[in-house]
């Protein structure tokens, strides 16, 4: 039975669904990262997360698919144990955080977020293959609580200078990785449930359209512009999680 959420909470989860998925689709994270925090607007921001995880890892087998044989296996091997290590701090503090506690961290992620596309340009210098690990443990961590691991790995890939098909390949592979890696702490810990798959599995033609729409866009929507939407939108589901709270 699907969960009985409001015309404007399905709205939303649609919404979030399809920008989510053209974010993986060709733009190795952008909109994926407003996909919770839009969501818990409406809903919980735990429900949210544990719906859309089962969604997240079909869109993987959509992009994985697509841009398979283009990533940089070298970085991927190097991010693996971060993005495990970040899960799992993440799954020990998993009931430490009520809903509001959540929304208050979604809100201020996604203004660190948005002031972070703003500032990626100054990520423009050479990074040491070093940094994979921290970059990893923060990637599982944001990923883990609301996937939202973009910003911590886009800090690492960036730098590293790779070519525009190659990161998108290799953000695509990490979050596959990062994304089965949650799953049976998700499990475990419920907040994947038969409500929650019947919603997914309700929204799997959404998430396959999303994905669909991006690999066509990324060769034809200006990156430039792309970016400044999705810095707009953070800003504003941000500020509207933080007067949620603290209102």
């Amino acid at each position: 039975m699907l969960p009985d959420y409001s015309w404007l909470a399905w709205g939303l989860i649609v919404l979030s669904t399809f920008l989510t998925g053209i974010s993986k689709g060709g733009f190795a994270g952008g909109f994926g990262t407003l996909s919770v925090p839009l969501m818990a607007l409406a809903i919980g921001p735990i429900e949210a997360a544990g719906l859309l995880l089962p969604l997240l890892l079909v869109m993987d087998a959509f992009t994985v698919k697509a841009w398979w044989a283009r990533h940089d296996g070298a970085e991927v091997r190097r991010l693996l144990p971060g993005l495990a290590l970040g899960v799992a701090v993440g799954t020990l503090l998993a009931g430490s955080l009520d809903e509001d506690g959540v929304r208050l961290l979604l809100g201020i992620l996604s203004l660190l977020f948005a002031a972070y596309m703003l500032l990626r340009p100054a990520a423009g210098r050479p990074i040491s293959p070093r940094w994979a690990l921290p970059a990893g443990t923060g990637c599982g961590f944001t990923s883990f609580l609301a996937h939202a691991g973009a910003p911590p790995l886009n800090l690492y890939l960036v730098p590293r200078r790779l070519s525009k098909e190659t990161f998108i390949a290799t953000s695509a592979i990490a979050f596959a990785a990062v994304n089965l890696i949650k799953l049976p702490p998700y499990l475990w810990l419920g907040e994947i449930n038969l409500t929650s798959a019947w919603a997914s599995l309700a929204l799997v033609p959404v998430a396959w359209a999303g994905v669909k729409s991006g690999l066509w866009l990324q060769h034809r929507v200006s990156e430039a512009l792309f970016y400044r939407l999705v810095i707009v939108a953070m800003v504003i589901v941000g500020v509207q999680l933080l007067i949620k709270v603290l209102g």
